[in-house]
């Protein structure tokens, strides 16, 4: 699959991004390197490498899936103090999604 002019429009219109003729060049290229590299991993031959579900811990120990015991963690008002804004008990912030 090749990216074009105009899936990078679409992701960059859905993504709300204006940008330019030379970044939408760069990034079709750029775009296209990946694709390219990601079809070389598929093309190799994995018939006798055993599945893996957790690559990061060596050991026996299953990390993920620990006691979900209570423990005490900050209060409200604890947690609001370390916001820019506040106010009627939540953090405030700016509005990111426009009206249709």
């Amino acid at each position: 699959m090749k990216i074009g002019h105009a899936e990078v429009e679409y992701v960059a219109k859905l993504a709300n991004l204006a940008i330019t003729e030379e970044e939408k060049r760069r990034f079709i290229d750029q775009l296209n390197s990946i694709l390219e590299y990601v079809e070389q991993l598929n093309s190799l031959n994995t018939d006798n490498v055993e599945p893996t579900a957790q690559v990061v811990y060596a050991s026996e120990q299953d990390l993920g899936m620990r006691q979900d015991e209570p423990r005490v963690t900050f209060s409200q008002e604890e947690s609001l103090s370390n916001g820019p804004a506040t106010g009627a008990g939540y953090f405030k912030v700016p509005k990111v999604i426009e009206e249709r």
